[in-house]
């Protein structure tokens, strides 16, 4: 018996729409009907141990391949925490980034010939790294070597962050904090003197009650929790779904709270009035440990649920209803964080409210609330330390800001624009397995940025959008095809996972330990790189831990001890909280020692002009981002967006299902490709939606021009006074039935 490559891929996918990941038996048995040439079974495959980069989920697994060498097939690593042994269909789907023919294959250098456009000749590594060393060097010598920026995403960036360290720069970061989980971090890390990390310490599998408020579950995929969804909805745990759109969650909830955009925090504040005016809170556990409850009863008291209603459109009923659940649930209760919360720019105020939600319910340290998570410690490896860069990311800016751990990439880019007043500026970008065209909100600032600067380098396994503004690309092995740093990740219980090749890289691409290798030693700089193959690296560290590589190519994933036992704290221990009161502070006296406030605030945003809709986006379970829109086995589930707009305005508007339309935002920016219409009543009549990562531009990508790309709609960016992190949902978009004429609109 055989079967379709597409019969496959949709057999892998059931559990998108089931809030359950694949199993391994299912994959065993879908993965043997591949004919002939496929092993008889498990035990007749050589199998290497591997974690996923598809997403930053990381789960780990195992690659089997066949008796001729190819991948037969990937699948979970049954002691992983992360996947349980079964992977999503993103895993199961993550050879295609392997085979990809439209991967870059050699290194490639931008030429310039008079009169005609620019073009990308191939070059060998060896010029390639000469180049890269020369340009770094140059600008180094001129400006300072910490006027070079990377920009990164996924384990492969810590290898370009070794070289950055190298010559003196520690001007790095990644998207993933300052467009996406950058509030949150902050935001708990102030309440309860502990950021949440990923994947976040989530007792999702013994919760009675679930709140998601713009939490995407089983769409986002995020493979452990929505595992853990599955299991605590078969216990009838109640799931609250807050969301303008309905969502897969959603439709699994007991409550959906179709919300007004860009309300969320009135619908906090409305639920705390709710449970301190009804004295629904945990008494014990909030005079134990917490800070400042007075203060915050009396912020809430005029914020009753007929307030919420007039800003929200929630029905009061409706808001105590699910209000009364939660407590009920209590301890037992999680008002879910999220993940890409950089929505409205008072994101840090939002996600303290969420914070202090919790907290009222006692959910922080409880079974079925949030655990107290621990990580495996790596032993160091003995890398030479480089030279102490006299300024970095914060002095662009100084003073702004306050709160960020991480590398702000916005300030990377004010730092790069013709028009920057600071005396610290950015000259030179290397930009590492992130698509940011893409993964950064105001396309043209990102455009006039990279004009300005002297030189662009950029690393990467594909030829994304970025890649057509470089001026030397790296071609990346993919993961699996190279080694990484040892997978450590706060759990349940400490644990490790590797990653070693699975196969020789395709065509001449290389990984990133080699490139990052190789640029250094034409700077000068080989012994800041003090390995010949970097497995020395790993086994190094994993003999100090008391295992080593070949037990861990064996294990692929090893579990540790706890320091401790107890997952949970008992409402009889002394607890201290890492906060400037030591306590969960409800008031935050960081916040107002910084002059922000220490109480969240609703703040009306800007409203919707006629005829235009609050653009909103999201995540499907086959795709991540941009960088799974090309991937030939995932593209077989979903090849493209769509734009999901409500039967009444489509009515309205005389639209129909599956007709292909133009966006144009609220400044004037059209879409550069038409996406089809998806006529919905899953979507409120003030809003549309469209899953992100599609529209790409490179013509090199057989997934040049599908669908439509909602990071170029999003020009409104605003910005978290805490942290700098870009708020993209305060945007609005009209339709164009019509084919735009481009050249007299610019005129």
């Amino acid at each position: 018996m055989k079967t379709t490559r597409r019969q496959f891929i949709k057999i892998s996918s059931i559990g998108a729409g089931s809030l359950a990941a694949v199993s391994t038996p299912v994959m065993n048995l879908v993965t043997g009907m591949f004919g002939d040439e496929a092993p008889i079974d498990d035990t007749k495959a050589e199998r290497l141990p591997n974690y996923c980069e598809v997403c930053f989920w990381n789960c780990a697994g195992w690659v089997y391949k066949k008796p001729n060498g190819d991948i037969w097939k990937i699948i979970g690593n049954e002691d992983d925490p992360h996947s349980n042994g079964r992977f999503c269909p993103r895993g199961t789907g993550g050879v295609g980034m392997y085979t990809d023919n439209d991967r870059l294959k050699k290194p490639l250098l931008r030429v310039k010939e008079e009169g005609k456009d620019d073009t990308f000749k191939e070059i060998t590594w060896e010029e390639a790294y000469e180049i890269a060393a020369k340009r770094f060097t140059e600008i180094g010598e001129k400006y300072g070597y910490e006027s070079l920026a990377l920009f990164k995403h996924g384990k492969g960036g810590a290898h370009f962050d070794r070289l950055f360290k190298a010559f003196g720069s520690k001007n790095s970061a990644a998207p993933a904090y300052a467009q996406c989980k950058g509030p949150r971090e902050e935001a708990f890390q102030v309440t309860f003197g502990h950021a949440l990390h990923s994947p976040e310490p989530l007792d999702i599998r013994d919760t009675k009650c679930l709140v998601l408020i713009g939490s995407h579950l089983g769409e986002n995929m995020h493979n452990g929790q929505v595992q853990e969804m599955s299991d605590a909805i078969d216990k009838n745990a109640a799931v609250i779904t807050v969301d303008p759109r309905f969502s897969t969650a959603a439709s699994k909830s007991k409550f959906w709270l179709p919300i007004k955009p860009s309300t969320d925090i009135a619908l906090l504040l409305a639920w705390m009035n709710v449970i301190i005016e009804e004295e629904l809170y945990d008494k014990k556990y909030v005079e134990k440990y917490t800070y400042g409850f007075e203060q915050l009863k009396d912020h809430v008291k005029s914020f009753t649920p007929e307030w919420a209603h007039g800003i929200t459109t929630l029905a009061p009923a409706l808001i105590r209803d699910a209000a009364h659940e939660m407590a009920a649930a209590a301890p037992a209760v999680i008002i879910h964080p999220g993940r890409h919360v950089t929505w409205y720019g008072d994101d840090t105020q939002r996600l303290r409210a969420v914070a202090i939600l919790n907290a009222l319910l006692g959910s922080w340290g409880r079974r079925g609330g949030f655990f107290i998570p621990t990580k495996a410690s790596l032993p160091k490896y003995p890398w030479p330390k480089g030279p102490k860069p006299k300024w970095t990311w914060r002095d662009i800016k100084p003073g702004v800001y306050p709160l960020a751990s991480s590398g702000v990439t916005n300030l990377l880019l004010d730092a790069s624009l013709p028009d920057c007043k600071s005396k610290n500026k950015i000259k030179g970008w290397m930009v590492a397995g992130t698509n940011l065209p893409q993964s950064m909100p105001d396309r043209k600032r990102t455009e006039a940025a990279i004009q300005n600067i002297d030189f662009l380098v950029v690393v990467d396994t594909m030829p994304s959008d970025i890649v057509s503004y470089a001026d030397l690309v790296l071609p990346e092995s993919t993961y699996l095809e190279r080694y990484d740093d040892i997978r450590v990740a706060p759990h349940r219980e400490p644990n490790i996972a590797l990653r070693v090749p699975a196969m020789e890289p395709r065509f001449e691409s290389r990984p990133g330990s080699e490139i990052a290798k190789g640029i250094a030693e034409k700077m000068g700089l080989g012994k800041f790189f003090p390995y010949k193959n970097y497995s020395e690296v790993l086994d190094f560290q994993l003999q100090k831990m008391g295992s080593s590589l070949d037990e861990m190519i064996h294990l692929g994933v090893k579990k540790l001890k706890r320091e401790y036992d107890d997952i949970f704290f008992l409402d009889d221990e002394d607890i201290e909280f890492h906060t400037n009161t030591g306590k969960i502070e409800l008031y935050s006296t960081e916040l107002e020692s910084l002059g922000f406030d220490p109480l969240p605030k609703y703040t009306e945003h800007r409203k919707a002009d006629p005829y235009y809709y609050h653009l909103i986006y999201g995540r499907a379970p086959m795709h991540t981002f941009s960088r799974t829109a090309n991937n030939p086995l995932l593209t077989d589930l979903m090849d493209e967006n769509k734009v999901w707009i409500n039967p009444k305005v489509a009515k309205e508007w005389g639209i129909v299902n599956d007709q292909k339309i133009w966006l144009q935002n609220q400044d004037g920016v059209i879409s550069d490709f038409p996406i089809k219409v998806r006529v919905t009543e899953r979507i409120r009549w003030d809003s549309v939606y469209m899953v992100h990562g599609f529209g790409g531009t490179n013509k090199k990508m057989s997934s040049y021009g599908r669908g439509a790309s909602d990071s170029q709609m999003i020009t409104n960016v605003l910005i978290d006074k805490e942290t700098g992190s870009t708020g993209m949902r305060g945007n609005f978009v009209t339709f164009l039935i019509d084919e735009p004429k481009r050249e007299e609109l610019k005129s």
